[in-house]
């Protein structure tokens, strides 16, 4: 089975982020997924350059300039922005995005999807829906 790292809510924390891609790279994780707050661009250019596989990023309500953040995704080819939402296959799985709780639970709730991760109110949940999985990672601050 396929390994997909999950992160959200970095709020410019470089060491905290730097540490976080070592660890997902040591588990051979095939994908990375940050469910908004990155906060500034330059967060966005040190995944890209901290982690190969493809990187999906929706935002959240701490993301700043957008334009800026288009400029320094498009630096690194491996990553996507998604916006507000994002629907992904990744090795089979069907996954959706987003940075807020109470979407995410609806999301999860129509169980279309094999998982569905948010972030934004930095608590650790995993909770399984039918059969979807409805995940937030917490905070790596």
């Amino acid at each position: 089975m396929a390994k997909i790292a999950i992160i959200t809510d970095s709020h410019d924390q470089i060491p905290v982020l730097e540490r976080a891609l070592a660890r997902a790279n040591e588990a051979g994780a095939v994908a990375l997924l940050h469910c908004g707050d990155l906060c500034a661009p330059f967060m966005l250019n040190r995944m890209g350059e901290g982690f190969r596989g493809p990187i999906h990023v929706v935002f959240g309500n701490n993301d700043g300039d957008g334009r800026l953040l288009q400029t320094v995704a498009a630096r690194h080819p491996h990553i996507t922005l998604h916006g507000i939402y994002a629907e992904l296959d990744i090795a089979g799985r069907q996954i959706a995005m987003i940075h807020y709780p109470e979407p995410a639970r609806r999301i999860a709730q129509s169980q279309q999807l094999d998982l569905v991760c948010y972030g934004h109110d930095h608590k650790k949940h995993r909770e399984l829906i039918g059969r979807t999985w409805l995940v937030n990672p917490g905070e790596i601050m």
